[in-house]
């Protein structure tokens, strides 16, 4: 039996997501972050060194990393379903999306985040200036490359229904969290018409309700949060 060890509010919906998706029955271990931190607990050690979220056990095997844990499910359990055909343009492009969403999207969305804190976290007399320091790298490079990557996504679903082409996909798993992350820092207007329809896709997905069910409250595909 499969065990996800879920820490709230983060990338381990995904894992929920597609195991509903799959029919793939599993346990749920859960995790509460330290509201002063944000931070995962440290009882995450125990599973994985690293003591972050997502991770799951499978028998024998501990698997971490949202795209490592996806690309195990989808080999073990899928039955060649949400997964392009080998050989196949849609394949070489589901690949790509699977690790681009960690590799090359969340960290300028990491960035944002930190900046975004970073004055709070600051003594009340350093903070005027740390919040004008945060401001301009805000400014002059984390909210350029963010607009970016949010021109890309709009382009790419502009030219296909789903990320790896006309066939949703396990690669449109993995997207989400950067998107709805995406969604609720910066928000997407009339102008990204097609980013707004996937996510009004997704989230109407019967087996994405039901993780979010199964998971619990998932603020960050809230942009009114």
């Amino acid at each position: 039996m499969i065990t996800v060890h879920h820490l709230n509010n983060s990338r381990s919906q995904r894992v929920l997501w597609l195991l509903e998706e799959l029919g793939v029955p599993y346990e749920l271990r859960r995790y509460q972050r330290d509201l002063k931190t944000m931070l995962a607990p440290p009882e995450l050690r125990a599973v994985h060194p690293l003591g972050k979220s997502p991770v799951i056990t499978d028998g024998e095997f501990t698997v971490a990393e949202s795209g490592a844990i996806l690309e195990y499910l989808v080999d073990t359990y899928a039955g060649g379903r949400l997964i392009p055909p080998p050989g196949t343009p849609e394949r070489l492009r589901y690949t790509y999306w699977l690790h681009y969403a960690e590799g090359s999207a969340m960290p300028p969305l990491l960035l944002k985040l930190v900046f975004g804190r970073l004055p709070g976290s600051t003594p009340a007399l350093l903070r005027p200036l740390v919040r004008m320091i945060a401001g301009k790298v805000q400014s002059g490079y984390i909210d350029p490359q963010l607009r970016q990557h949010v021109d890309y996504w709009e382009r790419t679903l502009g030219e296909s229904a789903w990320f790896a082409g006309d066939t949703f996909s396990a690669a449109d798993v993995q997207m989400s969290f950067p998107i709805e992350a995406a969604s609720a820092r910066v928000g997407f207007g009339p102008d990204r018409p097609h980013l707004r329809g996937f996510l009004e896709r997704i989230q109407g997905r019967a087996a994405y309700q039901r993780a979010i069910e199964r998971g619990g409250p998932y603020t960050v595909a809230d942009p009114s949060r």
